[in-house]
């Protein structure tokens, strides 16, 4: 019997030692990794690790503290005390039994199980983050919006889970300063390696609200605990004596977005007006717009417009009653519209032949999230020979055509699938690099997942099983030895 039971421990150790292994290096196993520069093969100068969505919940979802934690038992002593016969009393008594049984015990057994479940998803994000980041080596990381699961919670709350972000999921995170985003920085890319602990937060509809909700409150308790919700920050490539540059030297904008009061009714058009105002001090401060020396990476939350069946999520917009002051409660997309104002104002695309650059607009790349299940798309503007009939259009990346005509113009936007266990725990890795014989930026993409929370917790309860097991076994050996 014994003997059986040392073959079944051995069988434990290989298969949690493996598993093991598997977890901590699933990066390696699935062969992830940042593109390299198509040229040299060599790694990108800049590697940006995207997570989409963690989503923490909190104890909003947990029953309310304040409750009783036996109501059957309170109950039943304010039953008992009433004048009552002995068996209106036994009577009493085995309904309060049932409650207890079938009410209080289970409430209380979810409960435990919920907050377990929560630290469990806390520590699940942690180990996609620490496992990229130490096995991938990305010299920026961001999350693209939706950090916590509601707007709606308490101040206090708000901390608790700030506070849950930055020392379980994002441990060894930093917040960007407010003398970086407070301003347009300029430093020389690769020069600064705290960037590489800095995480870029992007403002989400579940973090600050969408228009119809938003205030200046929740604006500011993100900005205190998060960062800024619009800022740039800019990265110029160091001179090489051995390349042929041009006086400036190649620049990569980081563009960070508040999307969400874009599109109107705005409860708070102060804050609307502040977006906007961003955006027109981004187009001001930009290189002129036939400098292909300079790429510009736009993250936000909130995605483009695209018609029904590009990707998962549909157009859709949702706006509160009258009463409540008609803003925007819920939306998919940016509207038409606010996302045409960000093709043409910030990318400066016009399809205009005449206009500066033909009209063809910046280079850069687009990152977004809220569509948990991810896309890659291509807007352009097609076109056609009335140029005010010149719509946008987009097309799933993979097969799109137009792509290849470099007479119209265009960009390219990847939604970030969501990091959460649901969605596969995924990652996404952006290489950009200068490519000195086109003088331009040149942008490419991989995805790396863990697979869903189970395989996570799975392993992690082999792990604890096994040890458990391999302590009882050695305490039974050093009994057998000693008697």
């Amino acid at each position: 019997m014994i003997q059986y039971l040392q073959r079944a421990l051995l069988v434990l150790i290989i298969l949690s030692t493996g598993s093991t292994v598997y977890l901590y290096n699933y990066s390696a196993f699935h062969r992830c990794a940042f593109p390299l520069q198509a040229d040299t093969h060599d790694p990108a100068p800049f590697r940006l690790l995207a997570l989409g969505d963690p989503q923490l919940e909190g104890d909003s979802s947990l029953p309310n503290p304040d409750d009783a934690l036996f109501p059957s038992i309170v109950n039943f002593w304010q039953d008992l005390a009433e004048p009552a016969s002995i068996a209106q009393r036994l009577q009493v008594t085995r309904q309060s039994l049932a409650n207890l049984l079938a009410s209080d015990l289970p409430r209380i057994l979810q409960s435990y199980r919920k907050r377990l479940d929560l630290l469990g998803n806390d520590y699940y994000l942690a180990h996609i983050y620490r496992t990229l980041h130490r096995n991938l080596d990305p010299t920026h990381v961001t999350v693209l919006g939706d950090l916590l699961g509601s707007q709606w919670v308490s101040d206090e709350e708000f901390q608790s889970r700030g506070w849950r972000y930055w020392q379980r999921a994002f441990q060894d995170g930093l917040r960007v300063d407010d003398e970086i985003s407070g301003g347009i920085q300029i430093g020389n890319l690769g020069q600064d390696d705290t960037w590489k602990s800095r995480i870029i937060n992007v403002a989400g509809n579940h973090d600050v609200g969408y228009a119809g909700d938003m205030n200046k409150e929740r604006i500011q308790r993100f900005e205190k605990i998060f960062g800024k919700t619009n800022w740039e920050t800019r990265f110029r490539l160091g001179r090489d004596s051995d390349t042929n540059i041009t006086a400036d030297p190649p620049e990569l904008r980081i563009v960070v977005l508040n999307s969400l009061n874009l599109d109107t009714p705005a409860v708070d058009p102060d804050l609307q007006r502040d977006t906007y105002g961003f955006i027109n001090n981004i187009i001001v401060a930009s290189r002129p717009v036939e400098d292909e020396t300079t790429g510009t990476i736009l993250l936000t939350h909130l995605p483009l417009h695209k018609v029904e069946g590009i990707c998962v999520d549909r157009p859709f917009f949702d706006f509160y009653d009258e009463d409540e002051g008609s803003g925007v409660k819920e939306q998919n997309h940016l509207s038409y519209n606010a996302g045409k104002g960000i093709l043409e104002g910030i990318y400066g695309m016009s399809g205009n032949p005449q206009a500066p650059h033909a009209g063809l607009g910046r280079n850069g790349i687009i990152l977004t999230g809220h569509d948990h299940e991810g896309c890659d798309v291509y807007h352009h503007l097609p076109y056609h020979p009335d140029p005010d009939s010149r719509a946008w259009s987009a097309e799933r990346w993979a097969t799109s055509t137009s792509r290849l005509d470099k007479t119209i113009p265009g960009i390219r936007e990847i939604t970030v699938r969501s990091m959460m266990g649901e969605f596969g725990g995924n990652a996404g890795l952006l290489s950009a690099w200068f490519d000195y014989h086109s003088q331009r930026w040149r942008f490419e993409y991989s995805t790396c997942s863990l697979g869903v929370q189970h395989v996570w917790w799975a392993i992690h309860v082999l792990d604890l099983v096994t040890i458990g097991l391999a302590s009882l076994a050695a305490l039974g050996n050093c009994y057998s030895a000693g008697a």
